[in-house]
């Protein structure tokens, strides 16, 4: 696989195709094992996905050296809530069987925990245990906050984005930041993959209709997490390096956003139960 990387803002090269691990359970390590093989060299993980340890053990076990392969990974909300976390970095740490990261999130942003979360990140950043540091599910608003306590500019915001949600007024907006956009859900819980106009592009590009999604998000710029555990699927893929949608195909994929969100919205996520 040709891979494609992103230059962070603070020099950092991210693969801007990697797997997501979200609800992969007991799947995780082959799942790794099979993206490893097909060429990924970006892992996304959180404390959350109770599967940094299975990442980990994966990524041992491929033989491929620890610093080729990008790990992202994710600050909880009760470790916000309850002033534990530089605790918890250190645990994803221990379960991951790493002595850093390359990406350490906030998982959402906690209202009342927001900017002394961030802090936290900035002290990990500076002592070199995550060569960058960024933030999950964040709208403008949460943004200006990190903005205004921060002395370390994000590196990443990690949104849900997919055709019905393509996020432009935010990305416009973290772009002039020099804050790289990340997708999570980019094939919309594959509740986009049967919409006529992507159907029609799969037909003519001779590629799958996942692929003509991610080849959109890659060339509209976004760093992307696909999810799966079946090999023929992470195969799938990661085949979005030798083809290019027009410019007129890329207008009309763009065309599509409803502003419909498949998961939670960070305007809501603090009701819900998780």
């Amino acid at each position: 696989m040709e891979q494609e990387y992103k230059i962070l803002n603070n020099g950092v090269k991210m693969p801007v195709l990697g797997l997501g691990v979200y609800k992969s359970g007991s799947d995780t390590k082959q799942a790794v094992k099979a993206a490893l093989a097909a060429g990924y060299r970006h892992i996304d993980t959180a404390a959350l996905y109770q599967n940094e340890d299975l990442v980990g053990e994966a990524i041992r076990e491929s033989g491929i050296p620890r610093e080729e392969i990008f790990i992202t990974t994710k600050l909880w909300n009760d470790d916000m809530k309850n002033g534990t976390q530089m605790e918890a970095f250190e645990n994803s740490l221990k379960r991951l069987g790493t002595d850093y990261v390359d990406l350490y999130l906030i998982h959402w942003p906690v209202s009342e925990a927001l900017e002394q979360s961030w802090k936290v990140l900035e002290q990990i950043y500076r002592e070199g245990r995550a060569r960058a540091i960024g933030v999950s599910n964040c709208h403008m608003q949460h943004l200006m906050r990190v903005l205004a306590a921060a002395t370390v500019v994000p590196a990443v915001n990690q949104v849900e984005s997919h055709p019905y949600l393509n996020q432009k007024p935010l990305k416009t907006f973290c772009n002039n930041l020099s804050i790289a956009m990340e997708a999570w859900s980019p094939l919309g819980r594959g509740k986009v993959l049967d919409d006529p106009l992507i159907a029609s592009l799969s037909a003519s590009y001779n590629k799958t209709p996942a692929q003509i999604v991610l080849r959109w998000e890659i060339q509209n710029n976004w760093i992307v997490i696909p999810k799966s555990v079946h090999k023929a699927r992470i195969e799938e893929n990661a085949a979005v390096f030798d083809f290019e949608l027009s410019r007129e195909d890329m207008e009309r994929m763009d065309g599509l956003n409803r502003d419909m969100h498949f998961g939670t919205d960070p305007d809501h996520f603090e009701t819900r139960q998780w």
